[in-house]
């Protein structure tokens, strides 16, 4: 369940992020799948992907300051904590927002669409960067140049939408050696690419990519798109 906003008024513009909810659920995806985990969802988006299921963070939100962040994050009694979005690195305070859930010890990821600079993310952060495909009508968005800064710790993936992204992908993988850097997670859009049939096709080709379905999709059936 989302938290209603501290009122934020009288912190400093240079402390505070706009956010539209934090809650605390399983995480559905990604290295992570499973764990409880607090999610910290910014507000804002400068992407329009057509299988979008956030639409809703795009706009409005609620000011909080990092510290009441980190207080209402603490508050759950968990130790996973994602930001997420939109686009959190829309905001530039997040790169601060994320160093700080470190400091606090949590264990932490980063959900982005890899169309903004990662360099200045702490590096205990675990970043998942979400290449766009051609049928996400946002691949002319992908910033190739994050490619060379992904590590181990980091993960990345891709939404197929239909076959012809499932190769355009498959080519991304193997022309930027991408499974030799870091995790990398293939998951199908649910209203348009079988799971069945993506789960076939990545043994077909024996793909070192990890085949994922989001957990909680198939657990609460939350939305009715991607």
């Amino acid at each position: 369940m989302a938290v209603v906003a501290p009122d934020a008024t009288a912190a400093s513009t240079a402390d505070r992020l706009k956010l539209t909810e934090i809650f605390l659920s399983l995480q559905g995806e990604a290295r992570d799948a499973g764990w409880p985990t607090v999610f910290v969802r910014l507000t804002g988006c400068p992407l329009r992907c057509q299988y979008c299921d956030t639409a809703y963070a795009f706009h409005g939100g609620e000011w909080w300051t990092i510290e009441a962040t980190l207080a209402q994050v603490a508050s759950f009694g968990v130790r996973h904590v994602c930001v997420t979005g939109g686009e959190p690195l829309a905001q530039k305070r997040c790169t601060t927002l994320l160093q700080r859930l470190c400091d606090a010890g949590f264990v932490v990821s980063l959900e982005t669409s890899g169309a903004i600079d990662i360099a200045g993310i702490d590096a205990r952060v675990s970043r998942v960067l979400d290449i766009k495909t051609p049928g996400s009508a946002e691949a002319a968005r992908n910033r190739w140049e994050n490619i060379p800064l992904l590590t181990a710790h980091d993960q990345v993936k891709f939404v197929i939408c239909s076959r012809a992204d499932y190769e355009w992908a498959r080519g991304i993988v193997h022309e930027r050696a991408l499974a030799s850097r870091c995790d990398v997670l293939f998951s199908p859009s649910k209203a348009e690419v079988s799971a069945t049939d993506l789960a076939d096709w990545i043994v077909a080709d024996r793909l070192p990519v990890k085949f994922q379905l989001q957990l909680h999709k198939l657990l609460w059936n939350d939305e009715p798109g991607r």
